[in-house]
């Protein structure tokens, strides 16, 4: 697939996420007309992972509504998010302004984040649950990932883990409790076309843009891609918990997360990795 490809695709998922923006903010899912609580989107291994981020300067790539960018600031972190949806952009600006909470936005391709940043350095950046499936090319990632990192930062990625990917987003229609392979778990195949008429969140359709574009990614991938833009790989978890029920027999975890109750199997990874 060439590069100008894999730029109409990502116009297109631009255009979708755009879209997307209204009906996440209006979602029960996100739940912003209630107390917002950014730290429920986190694992528990992830702050352990992380360390204290006091006075560093951390960066969200590709943040959305910037709710977990503004756990970053809870924190004591200065805080970036970026993304490359102007509403969504515009609806995170929005939703820190209401909290009280001091979190710069940008609005880029996060292939294009550096300049984007005026060639700004950080201690940690952060990405993830659902964030590379967007990205067509990881090798060309980690390079932006490694020149966006001061000497000795972290890069740490939180992503929805391939198995999970393979089992796809939701059960269709009338489904019962099985866990079945849709998709591959390892990349290479090229864009596969999502009907994004209905997200992953609650309510109504989305209007206009409905295409979206995805790209399956193994750990591999991911770990390799890192290595050659010469990062080195600290820490790998696995974990079997998500932050929303994913299957319906899924059970309550005193996290507040779910689990499946048979089989165990990772749901989510956690990849520390340092300049």
């Amino acid at each position: 697939m060439t590069t100008d490809e894999h730029a109409r695709f990502m116009r297109a998922n631009q255009a979708n996420w755009d879209a997307r923006t209204p009906v996440h903010l209006a979602s029960h899912f996100y739940g912003l007309d209630e107390d917002l609580d950014p730290a429920r989107w986190f694992a528990g291994f992830e702050w352990d992972d992380l360390g204290d981020l006091s006075g560093r300067d951390v960066l969200h790539l590709q943040c959305h509504l910037g709710t977990e960018t503004i756990a970053f600031a809870h924190r004591g972190a200065r805080a970036t998010g970026l993304d490359f949806s102007a509403a969504s952009v515009a609806a995170a600006r929005d939703i820190a302004a209401k909290a009280g909470v001091d979190v710069d936005y940008v609005q880029a391709n996060v292939y294009d984040a550096e300049a984007a940043l005026g060639g700004r350095r950080f201690d940690v950046v952060y990405t993830g649950k659902g964030a590379l499936c967007y990205l067509p090319d990881l090798g060309r990632w980690a390079g932006v990932v490694a020149q966006l990192l001061r000497p000795g930062g972290q890069l740490y990625v939180v992503e929805f883990h391939p198995l999970l990917n393979s089992l796809g987003p939701k059960p269709a229609p009338g489904e019962g409790p099985e866990l079945l392979l849709r998709h591959d778990y390892l990349g290479g195949a090229g864009a596969v076309r999502r009907d994004a008429t209905h997200t992953y969140t609650d309510g109504p359709a989305v209007e206009g843009a409905t295409d979206s574009y995805e790209w399956m990614h193994g750990i591999s991938e991911v770990l390799n891609a890192l290595v050659q833009a010469g990062l080195t790989v600290r820490r790998l978890t696995e974990s079997d918990e998500l932050p929303w029920p994913r299957w319906p027999h899924m059970v309550p975890t005193p996290s507040g997360w779910w689990r499946l109750p048979e089989p165990r199997i990772p749901l989510l990874y956690g990849l520390l990795a340092t300049r």
